[in-house]
């Protein structure tokens, strides 16, 4: 299949809520940049616009294939939900991929430049303007598209569909990475834990890398951009009918549950 083809696929799948029995084709993008260009253009013919990004790691097994410590993927305007107090419903399409990761999201100030490359994390700490609990809500239609490694994952929005936004933390920074205790339960017991340690470097790290890559490819981040910045207690696959219920620094924070998702047309 050519990229375009590739692209339809997955676009089709996901406004369909149609689950893919396999990568389209067949042959999963062998490197980043044809993983990052399949990106690119998605994004560019995705009837949405982009109103952050995600971030993930990418485990050891798959970096001399894909030399890269992190990946990273677009959250859309119309899958960004901001939590109160009560519970909230994500769709995931069924018989695809869904994971829920509690994660710290940082929210770019109004001064953020866009299209500059920063030399260091701490270059960066100026221009967040806060810093969020948070639920990503990994997806894909295809239901073992994290297994095929990070090329299928890159093509496809980076496996997001959604990101939960919650409460801000204050003074995030002026604590240690591993003061920031995290939890996360799913249907009532609980799945994982952790702190925003367990991020390499921390989620400023996590920025900086996706800053300077989206740069280097031509792309940038813009202000009032949110950057999930990666899994603080692990990565829980979920199932329709899910209750997901989020703890940071000891609080309860989001509580979400899943739904099925329905087919929509383009916009």
């Amino acid at each position: 299949m050519t990229p375009e083809q590739i692209i339809s696929t997955f676009h089709q799948a996901r406004l369909g809520a149609r689950p893919l029995s396999g990568y389209p084709g067949g042959d999963v993008p062998a490197t980043l940049s044809a993983a990052y260009a399949i990106q690119q253009a998605s994004i560019a013919a995705w009837p949405d616009r982009v109103a952050g990004w995600k971030v993930a790691a990418v485990q050891p097994q798959w970096r001399e294939a894909y030399p890269a410590e992190r990946v990273w993927g677009p959250v859309f305007l119309r899958s960004l939900i901001v939590a109160g107090s009560d519970a909230v419903d994500v769709a995931v399409i069924a018989g695809g991929y869904a994971a829920a990761e509690a994660e710290f999201a940082l929210l770019l100030g109004d001064d953020f430049p866009p299209n500059t490359r920063f030399e260091s994390a701490a270059a960066l700490l100026p221009f967040v303007a806060a810093v969020h609990a948070a639920i990503e809500i990994a997806g894909s239609p295809l239901p073992n598209l994290s297994a095929l490694g990070p090329g299928a994952v890159i093509s496809d929005f980076g496996n997001n569909t959604g990101l939960v936004v919650g409460p801000a933390l204050p003074d995030f920074f002026a604590r240690d990475l591993a003061a920031w205790p995290a939890e996360t339960d799913v249907n009532g017991s609980l799945a994982g834990s952790g702190s925003a340690e367990r991020i390499p470097g921390g989620p400023l790290a996590a920025l900086l890398f996706l800053a300077n890559g989206l740069v280097a490819l031509g792309a940038t981040l813009r202000p009032g951009d949110w950057v999930s910045t990666g899994a603080s207690t692990g990565i829980h696959v979920l199932a329709v009918g899910d209750r997901v219920e989020a703890r940071f620094d000891g609080k309860p924070a989001i509580s979400l549950r899943v739904a099925a998702a329905q087919p929509h047309a383009a916009a």
